[in-house]
């Protein structure tokens, strides 16, 4: 089976290696110091402390191997070869929503990178989809959950 490719932000990628270097290094050894502490406590059988820092210690070793995978299946972006005439992975898009007149900024991210919260959205979103590869002035209809939306690309930056 063929690996998703990921492309990742120059700040992205920094932050999931900081991400990863956390978990090997810090979290881990917080993991065994809770799994001891809670081995202490004697029966396995009704020790919910440790269970949970089994829990813990399975999530956070399945995020250290998610996150390897994605670094080792990624390229980064080079934000200073972006081009601003059409919308791609980098991009700033300020848009004007018709329907409701008003205006918002995204910022178009790699899957990784979404905070649809603080502005970034996926390449794989349904917004995010349909506005690659356009250019600015251009009107776009957006199939969602809720029907149709009307955006206009204003402009398109770094």
């Amino acid at each position: 089976m063929a690996s998703k490719k990921y492309v990742l932000t120059e700040k992205g990628r920094q932050n999931l290696v900081d991400e990863l270097e956390q978990l090997k290094n810090v979290t881990r050894k917080e993991n065994a110091e809770r799994l001891k502490i809670a081995l202490s406590f004697g029966d396995l059988s009704e020790n919910s402390e440790y269970d949970e820092a089994k829990n813990q210690q399975a999530k956070d070793e399945a995020r250290i191997i998610e996150i390897e995978e994605i670094l080792k299946n990624s390229t980064v972006l080079d934000e200073s070869d972006l081009n601003t005439s059409v919308v791609n992975i980098g991009s700033k898009v300020r848009i004007y929503d018709m329907e409701y007149d008003e205006e918002m900024e995204y910022h178009i991210v790699g899957s990784t990178e979404a905070e649809p919260l603080s502005g970034k959205i996926s390449d794989e979103s349904p917004v995010g989809k349909a506005l690659m590869g356009h250019l600015a002035g251009e009107e776009v209809d957006i199939e969602v959950p809720d029907g149709t939306l009307k955006l206009k690309i204003l402009e398109i930056s770094r």
